[in-house]
């Protein structure tokens, strides 16, 4: 079967990509906006790009079943209907979504996306995770912050029960293979909710170093966005001080048979890999 990726290159997609790229009965196509940058010989690049509609039908040639990113920006609901109006009825599509989609900001935004797809006349799946504990080490969100001893997050008294990306991926190579799962939405999270402060201390002992929390108000953390992308940053903080991301699930147990993985686990194997900038494994402070 022939299964495509869009955004492969993003945290979920490249876990996908790697549960996907050695299997015998699958070939493996990666949408990129640049798909010069796909350099793993065992994905095919094919551009994908949400501002190069022409190129959809290119990118869906003989696809079987498609693994679709939501892209961040307002438009959304209307790409993500008019890309898979260009996939063949009988491509199956398993959509990444996120936690309770109807309070997703403005008119659910979320949700509008998961009915376009219900909507689409294709078989569908639906994943639901809620936050990614990939954020932590990636610079464009907390990395450079917690090298720097911080973790700066609103909502002191909100847990989160936070998902490794690798396990939305492994569900996501189960509903993309096996079309038992057409039809379902599952709920994923990690296997506890924790606090701010107990997710700086867990990064604190495998830094080897300091890690503290600050709770900043909502105008700190909004600080230099603009727009839809700080519109939906306020409504996405506000969810998790309402709880909507503390929500312990069990559907990746019982679709794998094993537990989710732990953010200390996670905070472990990050810190020993040195995926912290500032730091490298094997550093005099133990931090990795």
């Amino acid at each position: 079967m022939r299964v495509l990726i869009t955004g492969v290159r993003g945290k979920t997609g490249s876990a996908l990509a790697d549960r996907l790229a050695p299997r015998d009965d699958a070939e493996l196509w990666g949408g990129s906006s640049d798909p010069a940058l796909v350099r793993d010989g065992r994905i095919v690049p094919v551009e994908l790009s949400w501002d190069r509609p022409d190129a959809w039908p290119r990118a869906n040639q003989g696809v079987d079943a498609v693994f679709v990113v939501v892209p961040l920006r307002e438009d959304a609901p209307a790409l993500v209907a008019s890309y898979v109006a260009t996939t063949s009825p009988s491509t199956h599509v398993v959509l990444l979504s996120e936690r309770d989609p109807e309070q997703s900001g403005a008119h659910g935004w979320s949700a509008t996306v998961e009915r376009a797809v219900r909507e689409s006349g294709r078989s569908w799946t639906i994943l639901r995770p809620g936050w990614f504990m990939q954020v932590l080490t990636d610079t464009r969100f907390f990395g450079d912050q917690i090298a720097d001893g911080a973790f700066t997050f609103p909502h002191a008294d909100a847990p989160l029960a936070w998902i490794d990306t690798r396990d939305i991926a492994e569900v996501a190579e189960l509903a993309l293979t096996d079309r038992r799962h057409a039809g379902q939405t599952y709920e994923l999270s990690g296997p506890e909710a924790l606090l701010p402060d107990r997710t700086a201390a867990l990064l604190s002992v495998a830094l080897g170093r300091t890690v503290r929390h600050i709770a900043l108000d909502m105008e700190e953390a909004l600080d230099g966005l603009t727009g839809f992308e700080r519109d939906l940053t306020e409504v996405t903080f506000e969810r998790v001080r309402a709880g909507d991301f503390a929500v312990v699930t069990d559907a990746f147990r019982r679709l794998t048979g094993r537990p989710a993985r732990s953010l200390e686990q996670f905070i472990t194997d990050a810190a020993a890999a040195g995926a912290w900038p500032g730091t490298s494994p094997g550093d005099d402070d133990g931090a990795r």
